[in-house]
């Protein structure tokens, strides 16, 4: 406490308060080793001031002076000046021989002074305006610093050194957010807070920042080291490389106009640069408003090697002439600031947007003159929209905390940020924060822009997901149905800890960002059957599998055993039953029902059973009309779970905000089932099949069936469990007809020069130039295995560059569980190339089957949605939805059996 009660008195001695011209120019002008006169000590053509009043803070500063983090530099730059009284003008020549004997104190102020930046420990920092929250662009410049800083206290030499450091530019007062509160004795900004939030949320704490003011270099605010800045330009007036400048507006604008129609670059003309000294005493001492400027040598050029663009360098005298350091106010300029801070604070590379490049001209003249040694700098490019144009609000979410709040994972959004510039020379785009630090490099920092892809964000949040076990996300899932009131206020805890078990569960499979399995639940408690037939849309899904017969004497048959009280409904006491395998582990994959014998998962699927056997009918014919009159949709989760979710909804002492939510209760489904089968024109109520619309053919199927269903023992009826567990049944993305998938030979295999991990192939697939296409295969298998072999191409994805190889196509593979194992899909050796490759159960020939164009595949994320449901079978066969991959010539096989088709 008594630290923190130092840490007030040292504020409110700091001097937050912008100082008056007058001041100013006595503090400018005076000796750095104060001195105090009495009125007996002033020559007698000096006009004396009353002295102000000042608080004695030695006593204070003794005392923190014996606190571990005072070091060097770390209060002087807070302190300095306060215990000054205003004196009179002194010519330059008598401050710069009074400035001799304090050169040794800003000698010491830059640490890395007479020392190369690039052999250093790095020192990085990231210096956001407190102007709001942090956005997709600041994020990323972040994050570049931070990896790199970790990076390098990962090393052995200098590990301690390296420090990421978090420096607030609040000297624009103007687009600063006010409001200023009091917590523990230290100050805070509303939009820093928030700056500061999203940092910590994204995981990139800081080692020294704004909350560490005794850090070794703080204080880490712009507007709490004025003192600094005012001292630095003092030296720079009394060295001669400053000056002031008591030009008007007026006289400035009329400078403007007259070099504009003289068809010139508007530049200060220097007409103060070297002004009578006498004359700058008098104006001074007459109260006149005045800036300082920098003076500019003649003739010079600035020239940085940056890390990203190259050589870049401007002709300084030519492009800004002499610059202003300090306002008439007395509030340094932003990049004056900048330079000092990077010089005093030791920073040894400066990664930061391109749009800062024009400011490392002026950055750099300031440094040269104090003899601090320039930064590595590198500047990225900036991040677009998908219409190529800055990316902004008008985009979507760019601000951290709004994709925060819609869902998505720090560790994720870090490993996108880091994709959006930057690559690691393989195909690898998931990284772990442990993976990207180790990985990262600054000299693979790509030069052109990169797009800004929700799409893809999704896809790798989607890939993060999946690394946690459902127990592992209950909280984050908890916070977003907190987001959209869908939970009350204080609920019992073990039956809020259930429904959202239950939501996390069933969403788990399908979710992209947390917040979809919040949607998804609300989407499973509603309830979007139509009132009647007449409103269903002309074309819908719905409409049509109506029409074929099925549904509505699927529905009475729901319906009367409901009334009769035969149809199962969830068990209150086991509400959990659906969600949980035998193990007690949490069920995610759609295809599996949970339940032990005599739940009511079990219970359901032998009425549907009976069902089948009952009105003959099996697979989609009897699943889709059962899924829609039940939940109200055609597509969507196991219908078991589902009833189980809502059953929590909508059961006594329920966890749910039901009207948030929008729950529509089991019984209220009911009766309005009831009315839309009621609204079902005759000529659908009776299946086609069973009216003969399908010819003899299918009375004789049917026939076939009947009879069969009359030998076959119990357990091996027509409705198996394969049947209502078929993987189709439950898919919801795009049609597999959409890949272009075709036969292709590899004639040509060799390393790519710069990434460890990839092979560079060209690939015969029918076209009358090969593809060429970069694989991550080389870890795995030689390339005189791979010359040669017939292989499945995808082919209609974009061309891109990877490690800099344009590649267009990928080369399907297949994988174990844990990726170890990776092997070519075995092509039969008679399949043509060229071919397409088929999937049966679909029509790749009509007008339909024909694939998506590039950019649709890419835009949509196609092949992401597909692939989850590619994998091989027990017996090694590469299957869509348990349907394998044919060609001409058979079908396809592989070495590796359960694993994953990519």
């Amino acid at each position: 406490m008594r630290f923190l009660m130092a840490m007030v008195l040292l504020r409110m001695t700091s001097g937050f308060i912008t100082p008056t011209s007058q001041r100013t120019a006595s503090r400018l002008f005076r000796p750095l080793s104060t001195t105090v006169h009495n009125s007996n000590n002033h020559p007698a053509s000096s006009k004396l001031r009353r002295t102000r009043p000042r608080n004695n803070i030695d006593p204070l500063l003794s005392r923190l002076a014996l606190h571990p983090s005072f070091k060097d530099g770390a209060l002087w730059s807070t302190t300095a000046g306060t215990n000054e009284v205003d004196t009179p003008l002194t010519t330059t020549a008598a401050a710069t021989n009074n400035n001799d004997s304090n050169n040794a104190d800003f000698d010491t102020l830059f640490p890395n002074k007479g020392k190369n930046p690039l052999t250093l420990p790095p020192r990085m920092r990231f210096a956001p305006s407190p102007t709001g929250s942090l956005h997709v662009g600041g994020a990323r410049t972040a994050l570049y610093n931070w990896l790199v800083a970790k990076k390098g206290q990962l090393e052995e030499e200098g590990g301690k050194e390296a420090a990421f450091v978090l420096r607030v530019e609040d000297t624009d007062l103007a687009r600063s957010t006010k409001g200023r509160f009091w917590s523990l004795g230290v100050m805070w900004y509303e939009s820093e807070n928030s700056v500061l939030a999203d940092l910590t949320w994204l995981g990139l704490t800081w080692d020294e920042g704004p909350d560490t003011p005794l850090g070794k270099y703080g204080p880490y605010r712009q507007s709490e080291r004025s003192s600094l800045y005012i001292a630095i330009a003092r030296r720079l007036i009394a060295e001669g490389k400053a000056y002031p400048c008591f030009c008007t507006p007026e006289e400035l604008e009329a400078m403007k106009l007259k070099m504009e129609q003289e068809g010139l670059p508007p530049r200060y003309d220097g007409t103060w640069r070297d002004a009578d000294p006498e004359l700058v005493r008098q104006k001074i001492e007459a109260g006149d408003p005045y800036t300082v400027r920098f003076k500019v040598p003649p003739n010079s050029r600035v020239v940085i090697d940056d890390a990203v663009r190259g050589t870049v360098s401007w002709d300084a005298d030519a492009t800004v002439g002499d610059f202003i350091l300090l306002r008439s106010s007395g509030v340094p300029v932003y990049n004056f600031c900048v330079a000092v801070d990077d010089a005093a604070m030791g920073i040894t590379t400066v990664i930061r947007a391109e749009e800062h490049l024009t400011n490392t001209l002026r950055q750099g003249l300031i440094l040269d003159a104090l003899g601090a040694p320039r930064p590595r700098y590198a500047h990225c490019s900036l991040i677009l929209g998908e219409d190529k144009q800055k990316l902004s609000k008008r985009h979507g979410a760019t601000s951290c905390n709004q994709f925060r709040l819609d869902g998505f994972l720090p560790d994720a959004m870090i490993n996108y940020l880091a994709l959006l510039g930057w690559n690691d020379g393989t195909d690898n785009e998931i990284f772990t924060r442990d993976e990207l630090i180790e990985a990262f490099d600054i000299d693979r920092i790509v030069k052109s822009p990169s797009v800004f892809d929700m799409d893809k964000l999704k896809w790798v949040n989607s890939q993060h997901l999946k690394k946690f076990e459902v127990e592992d996300i209950l909280g984050l899932v908890q916070q977003q149905l907190e987001f959209l009131g869908m939970v009350k206020e204080g609920a019992e805890e073990g039956k809020l800890r259930d429904f959202v078990f239950a939501s996390t569960a069933l969403a788990k499979q399908m979710m992209e960002t947390t917040r979809d399995a919040a949607e998804n639940a609300k989407t499973v408690m509603g309830y979007n059957l139509p009132a009647s037939y007449a409103d269903l849309p002309d074309g819908s899904e719905a409409k049509e599998m109506i029409e074929q017969g099925n549904f509505y004497g699927i529905s009475m048959k729901i319906l009367e055993m409901y009334d009769a009280g035969t149809f199962p409904t969830p068990d209150a006491d086991n509400l959990l039953a659906a969600f949980m395998d035998g193990s007690n582990k949490a069920i995610v994959e759609d295809t599996v029902i949970g339940g032990e014998e005599g739940s009511y998962p079990m219970k359901y699927k032998e009425t549907m059973k009976a069902i089948a056997k009952d009105m003959n009918v099996k697979g989609k014919n009897l699943f889709h009309p059962v899924r829609l009159a039940l939940t109200g949709e055609m597509s969507g989760q196991d219908v078991t779970k589902q009833l189980s979710l809502l059953a929590m909804a909508t059961g006594e002492h329920s966890v749910v905000n039901a009207d948030a939510a929008g729950v529509v209760p089991f019984d209220a489904r009911i009766e309005r089932l009831k009315s839309f089968c009621a609204s079902i024109p005759e000529q659908f109520r009776v299946s086609k099949a069973a009216s003969g619309g399908d010819s003899a053919k299918s009375d004789e199927k049917s026939s076939k069936n009947a009879a069969k269903a009359d030998t076959t023992p119990k357990e091996e009826s027509v409705t198996t469990a394969s049947a209502i567990a078929d993987p189709l049944d439950g898919y919801t993305g795009p049609p597999i007809t959409a890949l272009d998938i075709r036969v292709g030979r590899i004639t040509k295999v060799w390393t790519h020069e710069e990434a460890d991990k990839l092979y560079c192939e060209e690939i015969d697939v029918g076209e009358a130039e090969p593809r060429k296409i970069a694989s991550g295969l080389r870890p795995y298998m030689s390339a005189e295995d791979m010359e040669g072999r017939l292989v499945l191409v995808l082919c209609n994805l974009k061309e891109r560059k990877l490690a800099g190889f344009p590649s267009h196509g990928m080369v399907l593979c297949a994988s174990n569980q844990d990726h170890t194992e990776v092997k070519l899909v075995s092509v039969p050796v008679e399949a043509k190339v060229g071919e397409r490759v088929t999937v049966p159960g679909f029509d790749f020939e009509g007008e339909e089957g024909q694939p998506y164009p590039e950019n649709k595949i890419g835009k949509k994320k196609v092949f992401e949605q597909i692939a989850p449901f590619l994998a091989t079978s027990e017996y090694g066969v590469p299957e869509f939805c348990g349907r394998p991959l044919l060609t001409s010539a058979g079908v396809c096989t592989s070495p590796i059996a359960k694993g994953s088709v990519a």
